[in-house]
């Protein structure tokens, strides 16, 4: 069944599917980061802001716009670390979920 990005599915135990997903993909990069024994620049930033992102996902309905900025602030941080590429991209996916920001937000 095709729903549109505003409406939300509820699973049985009542926790919305993308939010779940967005947790998911959040741990599985924040796990990738921890075993990625080479340190770069911007590590401490990406693993705050994957720490906001789990944050945000955990309230149950993450605000589009801060998801998105978070995100952006991740992709930056870990963006030139190829052997991040594919988690970041599972956030990415995760994230784009929720659809695009509301007006005004």
């Amino acid at each position: 069944m095709l729903r549109s990005v505003g409406q939300r599915r509820v699973t049985g135990e009542g926790v919305d599917p993308r939010v779940a997903e967005l947790r998911s993909a959040v741990s599985r990069l924040r796990r990738e980061l921890a075993a990625h024994r080479v340190e770069f620049a911007d590590r401490g930033i990406a693993e705050d802001e994957l720490a906001a992102l789990d944050a945000m996902a955990l309230s149950g309905d993450p605000e589009v716009r801060r998801l998105r900025r978070s995100l952006l602030i991740v992709a930056g941080s870990v963006g030139s670390v190829s052997a991040l590429a594919e988690g970041l991209a599972g956030v990415r996916r995760a994230v784009e979920l929720f659809g695009p920001p509301q007006p005004g937000q």
